[in-house]
């Protein structure tokens, strides 16, 4: 357990708790937990502790809202698992590729994508609030697990800020998903990388195992309610709060580009 106020680590609870509700509803939980973590733990203590500390509290918060949208959505649970497995493997490509660059020069790339993609969701109303009628052909499955596992899962290992957000936004648009489908496919997917991502963190000793346990049902309790109200309120709650989180990760990466 790092050396933290009593005061800190109720802070971290609650951040928990906001975090796993975001993330389960339309992913984006990250960019709430670690800015936490990184302020909470102890100065001089290396971003690696955060990293790994995240991953620890995300997995079981993300796990939480996969079962409970599985129980209750209509996921092809086996075509997330594929997608997942894709996103692993791009995943820890990406995190070989981020050990020898800068990701500094790429943010501005990902800021104005992210503003395309808001600006198309806000002109498209229609857009993931209702599944499509029409089969799903092999073409787009395959674009799928390429674009949404390997291209995102590349994404999450080299930068990672708004993965699952990138994931509804892919599965919405490839698969034709309602935002609701999208968000609990992506929670599955979701639950691959984060695994992967921890065992790295594991093996290299940089988790602080008693905080995240701790946070750990906070997130859960977050991730599991945020997964009931997804379902409860529908794809048009999921797409106000999808372009929130949209428009504050763009606010985030610009901070951290021009600002930080």
């Amino acid at each position: 357990m790092p050396d933290i106020s009593l005061t800190m680590v109720v802070v971290l609870c609650l951040a928990s708790l906001a975090a796993g509700w975001i993330d389960a509803v339309v992913g984006g939980g990250g960019l709430l937990l670690l800015p936490a973590l990184l302020l909470g733990l102890p100065s001089g203590t290396t971003a690696a502790y955060a990293l790994g500390t995240n991953k620890a509290v995300a997995i079981v918060g993300t796990s939480g809202a996969a079962v409970t949208y599985a129980r209750k959505a209509p996921v092809d649970v086996l075509l997330a698992v594929r997608i997942g497995l894709a996103a692993l493997a791009g995943s820890t490509a990406g995190a070989f590729v981020a050990a020898g660059m800068s990701t500094d020069v790429l943010k501005p790339v990902v800021m104005v994508v992210l503003v395309g993609v808001g600006t198309f969701v806000i002109l498209r109303p229609a857009f993931g609030t209702a599944p499509s009628t029409e089969p799903v052909s092999p073409r787009r499955v395959l674009a799928a697990i390429g674009l949404a596992g390997l291209g995102i899962g590349f994404y999450d290992g080299l930068i990672g800020p708004g993965t699952g957000t990138f994931l509804v936004l892919a599965l919405t648009a490839l698969l034709h998903l309602d935002l609701v489908t999208a968000s609990a496919t992506a929670k599955i997917v979701n639950c691959c990388t984060n695994a992967g991502a921890l065992a790295t963190f594991a093996w290299k000793g940089t988790v602080y195992w008693q905080l995240a346990a701790l946070m750990a049902v906070f997130n859960l309790v977050g991730g599991t309610v945020g997964a009931h109200t997804a379902l409860k309120r529908g794809s048009g709650f999921v797409r106000v709060v999808l372009l929130t989180v949209v428009f504050a990760l763009v606010a985030n990466l610009a901070y951290q580009q021009w600002a930080a």
